[in-house]
């Protein structure tokens, strides 16, 4: 109690250090540092902070905890601003710091409305939970939606924990692990009534039930067989200072053609066996669609049989004759005929579009992606299906961090490709952090996922989550593995985020039952 009364009453510069910090020990639940026992810690200081906090002073409570939270998790952003520093450098303070200090707003308005439902006890820590994860769950979809590492992701370092992501997924996951996370403030309080005990212990008892279904769940799946589907992934590992450089051109496509070819130790033969090669996002630096000298080259390379997925950009005339350019996925049979096609629809900001942009390139910003003008965003998701393979659903970078309208709703792929280059940050958390959301992608959806990563990490993931085998981050060759097998649809796959509202009212329920606060006087 008296360390919660001095959380509370401090002030200044004091107490916007104090939840600086706090929040930061929070962001080091994310991968790759998986350090999840933090939150058990930090996140009861933010909830003494708002006792007796005025409107106000609440919001700048999460804020400046949001703020150091975001601030750990983002910092590889900036690495992106040093690939061209002369041009970009300058951005870099206002692109990170605005993102930042953006997302921390959620945050703040989070703890101004739990003040503002003036609950105390274990009624006030469930208001928080269900306030910040609504406030993430708007974080993933207003204004395109950034959900990157929101705290349900934490469940990726806490083992079996992460199988409960295909009951509920990661904004499930995030009302439980910020409930979880919280509810050691329940220490700090001067009296609790009895079913305020009871409750708080009946809530902390399903994290230890969860890891226990978890782990029922995988225990069963030791047999289950994989497909017939042979894949390599080419993982080049070409810098960002060498990829765009016009006369680079030729020596990366002919890099990716001896990569894609070579004999490995799972694959003597080489390109022989394989039913489909993958390679990274914009895996090349010139219009492949349009080069039929790169498209006969291909042909040469591939045997009968062998498909090739590859990452590239494309483009075509608008409707009143603009070029629009997009990034995107081409599927190649073995005469190297464009079989099928996918167009990102995601778009980075600030790095394949600039929001604003009237606004801001007048003043100097511009997009880290260099076209003319911001690419276009194609109609959503799609999957593509090539001879031999079962259909696919792909994910070209960023669309790997959003678990909504993640597959064709019309048809259920049997598997997913992600691409991605990474290569814009560096060795930093940014890469890991990606292939965690990928992995947890997988388990909300059941369905195995195979990854393409320009400088890596690539990984063939299974439908439960689970790294098969990967190539780490900055290597360079291949990947060679056997696609596992799909599960049937998971119950988020069917039910999506209104297993989140179902939660929601669920545990508001709880929190009007334990106890009933009157406004104070």
């Amino acid at each position: 109690m008296r360390i919660a009364q001095s959380v509370s009453e401090l002030g200044g510069w004091r107490r916007a250090a104090m939840l600086l910090v706090a929040g930061a020990a929070a962001g080091l639940a994310m991968p790759p540092f998986d350090v999840w026992p933090l939150l058990f810690l930090a996140f009861p200081v933010l909830i003494w902070a708002l006792d007796d906090a005025a409107p106000r002073r609440a919001f700048l409570t999460g804020w400046l905890f949001g703020l150091g939270y975001f601030s750990v998790c983002f910092y590889w952003i900036g690495i992106a601003f040093l690939v061209d520093a002369a041009t970009y450098l300058w951005m870099m303070p206002f692109m990170v710091g605005a993102l930042s200090g953006g997302m921390a707003l959620y945050w703040g308005l989070a703890a101004l409305a739990t003040v503002l439902l003036r609950r105390q006890g274990l009624a006030r820590i469930i208001a928080f939970a269900l306030c910040l994860a609504l406030a993430e769950w708007l974080r993933g979809h207003l204004l395109t939606g950034f959900p990157w590492t929101a705290p349900g992701l934490a469940v990726i370092g806490m083992g079996a924990l992460a199988q409960t992501a295909s009951l509920i997924g990661m904004t499930g996951l995030t009302l439980f692990i910020v409930l979880w996370a919280s509810l050691p403030a329940l220490f700090g309080f001067a009296s609790l009534r009895r079913r305020e005990i009871i409750a708080a212990l009946l809530l902390i008892a399903l994290l230890p039930a969860l890891w226990l279904w978890g782990s029922t769940r995988l225990s069963a799946t030791q047999d289950d067989p994989a497909t017939k589907v042979n894949i390599r992934i080419v993982q080049p590992n070409i810098s960002q200072d060498d990829k765009w450089r016009g006369d680079n051109a030729r020596p990366i496509f002919d890099k990716l053609k001896f990569l894609s070819s070579q004999a490995s130790p799972q694959r003597p033969n080489g390109i022989a066996d394989v039913s489909v090669v993958i390679w990274p996002e914009s895996s090349v630096s010139f219009y492949m669609d349009e080069s039929v000298e790169g498209l006969n080259e291909l042909a040469d390379m591939l045997p009968d049989g062998t498909a090739l997925v590859m990452g590239a950009l494309r483009r075509e005339k608008g409707a009143e004759g603009e070029r629009r350019v997009f990034n995107s996925v081409l599927g190649l049979d073995s005469d190297a005929n464009v079989a099928a096609r996918y167009d990102k629809w995601r778009l980075v900001p600030g790095g394949e579009f600039l929001p604003f942009e009237s606004i801001l390139e007048p003043l100097g910003f511009r997009k880290v992606v260099t076209v003319p003008g911001s690419f276009a965003a194609g109609p959503g998701p799609r999957n593509i299906a090539l001879p031999g393979l079962p259909p696919a659903a792909v994910l070209i970078c960023y669309e790997a961090i959003f678990p909504h309208d993640l597959v064709d709703p019309t048809q259920r792929p049997d598997w997913i490709i992600n691409v991605t280059n990474d290569g814009w940050f560096g060795k930093s958390s940014g890469p890991y952090q990606h292939l965690a959301q990928a992995r947890l992608r997988t388990i909300e959806q059941g369905l195995p996922l195979a990854r393409a990563a320009n400088t890596g990490i690539s990984a063939i993931i299974d439908s439960y989550g689970r790294i098969v085998t990967s190539l780490g981050l900055g290597q360079e060759g291949v990947l060679d593995g056997t696609l596992p097998k799909a599960l049937p649809p998971t119950l988020y796959a069917r039910a999506g985020d209104w297993m989140l509202l179902v939660l929601m009212l669920l545990l508001g329920a709880i929190g009007i039952v334990v106890r009933q606060s009157k406004p104070k006087q």
